[in-house]
């Protein structure tokens, strides 16, 4: 017992002395040590794109015409700000969806028209501008068209047209594309494609029947939607034998 108690002596005498020194403190208006501060650490740096910028994916189209790339793909698209839609998920686009809201929600029931780089049109009760762009990959990023802009990135519906100049008439060629999520493609006012559907972007995830493109312009006219998750496309024109077509340039005018 003894021996118990002597050696619980050492830290109850630790324990007064704390107390009384607590008490001195307080007596004399002092306040107890503290443990200095650590210093400020330098801010860590967010990586990534934060400045809203259009020319890190794209480049503002200019006036001269632009061949496809080494691929055949179209790069320089004229395409307006997103129509904002209230979209849950993306199995809901059926061909019957895509059709209606497609025609409910246009800049112009004329698919042969060009709008201008910088005009202001009316989508609903939505006031929205068109861009002209040339893509920095053989793809077009909507999503970052969206966050370059500042604009929502989900439940968006994208109006696109570009123009196709042919030195000569170029026949059985099909339109192809890939999406994410559907859309609907346009030749000279006629209907060439649609991809419906919740769909991740492939290249010609969808092909057209055979088109003729004739000689000097041929107005392309492109519709995207989707809900939430990636958006971006991909077009090019592809011969008989799958080989991209390449023999033209494109414009925005």
């Amino acid at each position: 017992m003894n021996r118990k108690f002597k050696s619980l002596l050492p830290a109850m005498a630790f324990v007064v002395l704390s107390g009384l020194q607590l008490c001195s403190f307080t007596a004399f208006g002092q306040n107890p040590p503290t443990q200095p501060q650590r210093p400020n650490l330098p801010p860590i740096p967010i990586s990534g794109d934060t400045t809203h910028t259009l020319t890190r994916y794209f480049i503002p189209a200019a006036g001269s015409k632009k061949t496809p790339d080494s691929k055949g793909f179209i790069q320089r698209w004229l395409v307006l700000e997103p129509v904002k839609k209230t979209i849950a998920r993306n199995n809901i686009f059926t061909d019957n969806y895509l059709r209606t809201n497609f025609s409910a929600d246009n800049f112009s029931a004329n698919y042969t028209i060009v709008p201008k780089n910088g005009e202001q049109v009316k989508v609903g009760d939505q006031e929205l501008k068109w861009y002209a762009l040339d893509s920095k990959t053989y793809n077009f990023n909507l999503y970052h068209f969206t966050y370059a802009i500042n604009k929502p990135p989900y439940g968006v519906l994208f109006w696109l047209v570009t123009v196709i100049n042919c030195p000569e008439e170029i026949k059985n060629v099909r339109l192809a594309a890939g999406c994410n999520s559907g859309s609907m493609w346009w030749l000279n006012g006629e209907e060439a494609l649609m991809l419906s559907g919740d769909r991740d972007m492939i290249v010609d995830n969808g092909t057209s029947s055979l088109v003729t493109l004739r000689k000097g312009k041929n107005i392309i006219r492109g519709a995207v939607i989707n809900g939430p998750g990636m958006c971006n496309f991909c077009v090019r024109f592809v011969d008989e034998k799958g080989l991209p077509v390449k023999n033209f340039s494109i414009s925005y005018e």
